[in-house]
């Protein structure tokens, strides 16, 4: 029996039914302390992000310090600590794409959704806009990743209709 199932008023906003998937995900790993990483990346798949509160839980879990599954989760760039959206927005700005404009398309999207240099997430959690130092596609420059789709040669407003059309696809 769960917590939750044991004690539902406990936690009225949902959070110990929100555990109970971070129970199963360590329970397909075996509880192998090994399968850290694998146990973080479909945590993260989730929650959209690693919450302080579960990585504790899950050093608990697979009885590692906690202090380690932290470093784990701090080291790797993949992971984060903070909520993202549902939609990630990863605009190079390495030399190729800086060259090509890509401040201008970070400036209209961030104009587009109501972002600034330290908000970097919609107050709707749907896109998370981030730069990057390099993609690797420097001959595709300026180039904005969505969602794992790359966008070459991306403008500014290219880039705001990218945004337009998945908000159109939300609703």
């Amino acid at each position: 029996m769960s917590v939750a199932a044991a004690n539902p008023s406990a936690n009225p906003t949902g959070t110990i039914r929100k555990f109970d998937r971070v129970v199963e995900i360590l329970e397909e790993n075996r509880h192998d302390p090994a399968r850290l990483i694998p146990v973080l990346q479909q945590v993260q798949e989730f929650y959209r992000y690693l919450p302080e509160e579960v990585l504790t839980f899950i050093a608990t879990s697979l009885a590692l310090p906690p202090s380690h599954v932290f470093g784990v989760a701090t080291f790797y760039a993949h992971f984060t600590l903070v909520p993202k959206g549902k939609h990630s927005c990863r605009l190079c700005d390495g030399t190729a794409c800086h060259v090509r404009g890509s401040e201008h398309i970070l400036s209209a999207l961030r104009k587009e959704l109501k972002l600034s240099e330290t908000k970097q997430t919609t107050d709707d959690m749907l896109f998370t806009v981030e730069t990057v130092s390099c993609l690797g596609a420097c001959g595709l420059a300026p180039v904005l990743v969505i969602d794992e789709k790359v966008h070459s040669s991306v403008t500014p407003e290219q880039a705001v209709n990218l945004v337009r059309e998945i908000q159109a696809n939300e609703v």
